[in-house]
């Protein structure tokens, strides 16, 4: 009943499922009918549910007598939990049958029961490898819409990740499966103020890949229950990120290094490693975020920091700062958020390719801001969340060809140690590759 609930909140409200799970996990406890073990497994099934939501439409499809777009949305629901238990996980058949049953039952009534009760015995009746053979296109008659049946990605989403990768069809395949493999949650130790061996002391842990500051956490851990979390010392922040803001830490400058701007903070994640870092050097930073609701989300990664650094709600396209107040500037845009559907997979069902029209002229709108912030000499980390070449490269290609004065500078030394960083000077991080979420980095120092 909770992943239905889950499923139903993302489908009618837009929500998201780490925004929506939590606090139902958190009423299941509190209401003493709860254990780990139910925990983990609801939130199994919502994730994978969610992430294999367009392959277990295509075998829906092919069990009913109608267009799956003449299905109720919440028989829908139930049916692909009920397909996910059968096809996805190791419960018993006649277990994950008459579970999805009753719960038809107790929410769609006794006649839809009946229904979802006839499709998933179909469903039964052959295992995953079977039914993607049976429902996937050929591959040699169209790879995209294949890839998009087989791992469970919109074909649009398919064709535009295969174009920013390059290569052949391996590489399009691993990074498709590793977008349907459970993220592994990653903290951050701010430096000056925790240390990797005190996180790697508070939970079973592994060290961070690449990062000189993550702890990679063991399945099943709770960071919220970490001390040095709980104290905002530390925090939960994905490695990718981690380098993008480290990168722009080191990049090498000429002249002083004493005015940092992040002006897309929220939520703060990598305001509050920057800020870490900028108290250590004797530097000052500026968080800035548009939203307030995000900037008091900035102001809580911060607090606690020794400083010097201020919060604000601003408008990174319409800035209140000087021009060339800055030396260091971060500009972690607003993108499709295509580099993350390993923890928001509901995100590619949700978004469009329309939906890069309308942050385009954002993207370039902030890049020429940033690079008016910083003064001639400094250095400008244009950042995405999205390996879309339309919301990297092309946007950073446009905005040096009218703004002049600027040029790239090789990302790639700042990352040591990272491997398959590609030929430069930017840099697009891969889950397939990195064990990261896919995080675009271009450095700009300003020349004049």
């Amino acid at each position: 009943m909770l992943a239905f609930e889950a499923l139903r909140a993302v489908d009618e409200r837009d929500a998201y499922a780490n925004l929506v799970l939590p606090p139902l996990l958190k009423k299941a406890r509190d209401a003493g009918n709860f254990d780990g073990r139910d925990a983990a497994l609801a939130t199994e099934l919502v994730y994978g549910t969610l992430r294999r939501q367009g392959t277990y439409d295509a075998i829906v499809a092919a069990c009913i007598d109608r267009p799956l777009r003449e299905v109720d949305p919440p028989v829908l629901d139930v049916l692909s939990l009920g397909a996910h238990q059968l096809l996805g996980t190791r419960i018993p058949t006649h277990a994950a049958v008459s579970a999805s049953v009753e719960l038809a039952r107790v929410v769609l009534g006794d006649g839809r029961a009946k229904f979802v009760n006839a499709v998933l015995r179909k469903i039964s009746q052959q295992d995953l490898d079977a039914w993607v053979a049976q429902v996937a296109p050929p591959y040699d008659a169209d790879p995209e819409d294949h890839l998009a049946v087989v791992h469970s990605h919109p074909r649009w989403v398919v064709s535009a990740l295969w174009d920013s990768l390059g290569g052949g069809r391996a590489g399009i395949e691993d990074l498709l499966e590793a977008d349907n493999e459970r993220p592994e949650v990653t903290l951050v130790a701010r430096p000056g103020r925790s240390t990797t061996a005190e996180l790697a002391e508070a939970v079973e842990s592994l060290p961070g890949r690449w990062s000189p500051y993550a702890v990679r956490m063991a399945e099943g851990g709770e960071p919220g229950a970490i001390e040095a979390v709980k104290e905002g010392r530390a925090g939960v922040q994905d490695e990718g990120s981690q380098l993008v803001a480290l990168a722009l830490a080191d990049a090498p400058l000429d002249g002083p290094d004493t005015r940092w701007l992040d002006g897309c903070a929220g939520p703060g994640g990598k305001a509050a490693l920057l800020a870490a870092l900028a108290s250590q050097r004797g530097a000052a930073l500026l968080a800035s975020e548009k939203q307030p609701h995000r900037a008091r989300l900035v102001e809580r990664a911060l607090a606690g920091n020794p400083g010097p650094y201020q919060v604000i709600a601003a408008d990174g396209t319409r800035p209140p700062w000087r021009p060339g107040s800055f030396d260091r500037v971060l500009m972690d845009v607003p993108c499709s958020g295509l580099g993350a559907l390993r923890r928001r997979p509901e995100a590619r069902w949700r978004r469009r390719p329309e939906d890069l029209d309308g942050f385009a002229p954002l993207q370039r709108a902030l890049l020429t801001q940033a690079l008016a912030a910083v003064r001639v000499g400094g250095v400008v980390g244009y950042a995405t969340c999205s390996p879309h070449l339309a919301e990297t490269r092309v946007v950073v290609d446009d905005v040096l060809k009218k703004v002049g004065g600027a040029e790239l500078i090789d990302a790639r030394p700042l990352m040591p140690g990272v491997p398959a960083l590609g030929d430069g000077p930017d840099v697009q991080l891969w889950p397939h590759l990195h064990g990261t979420d896919a995080m675009y980095l271009a450095l700009v120092r300003r020349t004049a």
